[in-house]
C-alpha cells in the first residue's frame, strides 16, 4: 500500500513539473497587508548567460484589494552593481470588478509580465526587489498598509526565442 502512494506521488510530481519555469519563489506579506516600506527581496542565481528568459511577477490577492490597478517599483540587480529600476502599472480587475487572475474563491494569482526575452549576460547573484507605490488620486503619501495583497513573488521562464 505505501509503495502504491509512494509511485502516485512521484507520478504527479513528474507530470506537474513545468519545463519552462526556471526560478520562482513567493513572500507571504503581513497578514494580507503590504507596508510601503516593506520590499519583497529574491536573490537568484545560476542561469544560462546565453539564454533568453521571461520574467513575470508574481502576486496573491482576495476579495479585501481595494482598487482595480496596482503600481509596483521592481528593482533588478545585476552582479556587476548596475541597477535596472521600473514603475509598473498592472489592471487587477476588469471593469465591472471581476477579479483578473486564476483561482477559485477570494484567492486569485496573477501572474504580471515584466521583462521578455531578457539576457541575464554574467554569472553571479542577480536581486530582484519589489515593492507597492500604491497613493490615492491627489495626493502624495503613499498608502502605507495596502490590503489584500496576501502574497508577492517572481517567476523566470526560458523564453520560446
Amino acid at each position: 500500500m505505501l509503495r502504491s502512494l509512494g509511485v502516485i506521488f512521484l507520478v504527479i510530481f513528474m507530470v506537474s513539473c513545468d519545463k519552462k519555469t526556471v526560478k520562482s519563489d513567493y513572500s507571504p506579506t503581513q497578514n494580507g497587508r503590504w507596508n510601503k516600506d516593506s520590499v519583497a527581496k529574491f536573490s537568484f542565481q545560476e542561469l544560462d548567460t546565453l539564454q533568453k528568459y521571461n520574467m513575470f511577477i508574481n502576486l496573491r490577492n482576495d476579495g479585501t484589494y481595494p482598487y482595480s490597478n496596482l503600481f509596483l517599483i521592481a528593482e533588478l540587480r545585476f552582479p556587476s552593481g548596475d541597477v535596472v529600476r521600473d514603475t509598473l502599472e498592472y489592471e487587477m480587475a476588469k471593469p465591472d470588478g471581476q477579479w483578473l487572475g486564476t483561482g477559485y474563491g477570494s484567492l486569485k494569482e496573477n501572474k504580471l509580465w515584466y521583462k521578455e526575452n531578457v539576457v541575464f549576460p554574467s554569472s553571479g547573484v542577480y536581486t530582484l526587489e519589489i515593492s507597492h507605490a500604491m497613493r490615492k488620486n491627489g495626493q502624495v503619501d503613499g498608502i502605507v498598509e495596502l490590503e489584500g495583497i496576501t502574497d508577492v513573488g517572481y517567476l523566470i521562464e526560458k523564453s520560446n526565442q
